[in-house]
């Protein structure tokens, strides 16, 4: 059964999310990326960020919370053991620093049928405490039918 396309533009909830320097190391370490403007405070002290600051792929952290309201959402009666990931994109804007509050929100920016499969793309936009957007990704999924 395919995907309704009426869904496009249907959003979630928010998901708020508090970034900090513990979870910015942990990432940066779990991608292999030393840089001292994520781990090390000393150094981060004397930049013009004046903090810890997040390597931009971060956003996968706090992005990723509005993944799962999608999957489990009884109305698209989505079929998951034949979803596959297909591809996300991002665009970076402002710098995310060890303290800031991240809000997210997420909507289906589109919908494809296909003979043989579906084509779902999620927005996710997110903004820091002062309503500054620091990034946007486009999770696309695949449905075999």
């Amino acid at each position: 059964m395919a995907i309704d396309t009426r869904f496009i533009g249907k959003t979630y909830p928010e998901v708020k999310y508090h970034v900090c320097r513990e979870k910015i190391r942990e990432y940066a370490l779990a991608i292999k990326n030393p840089d001292k403007h994520y781990l090390d405070e000393n150094f981060a002290a004397q930049t013009k960020y004046g903090t810890i600051i997040a390597p931009p792929t971060f956003c996968v952290v706090f992005g990723a919370h509005l993944i799962a309201p999608v999957f489990s959402d009884q109305d698209l009666k989505l079929n998951l053991a034949m979803l596959v990931h297909g591809e996300q994109e991002f665009e970076f804007y402002e710098v995310v620093k060890d303290g800031d509050i991240i809000t997210s929100r997420a909507h289906i920016s589109n919908i494809v049928n296909k003979e043989k499969l579906d084509v779902i793309s999620i927005e996710v936009l997110s903004k820091n405490q002062l309503g500054e957007d620091v990034c946007k990704g486009v999770y696309t999924f695949v449905i075999r039918k």
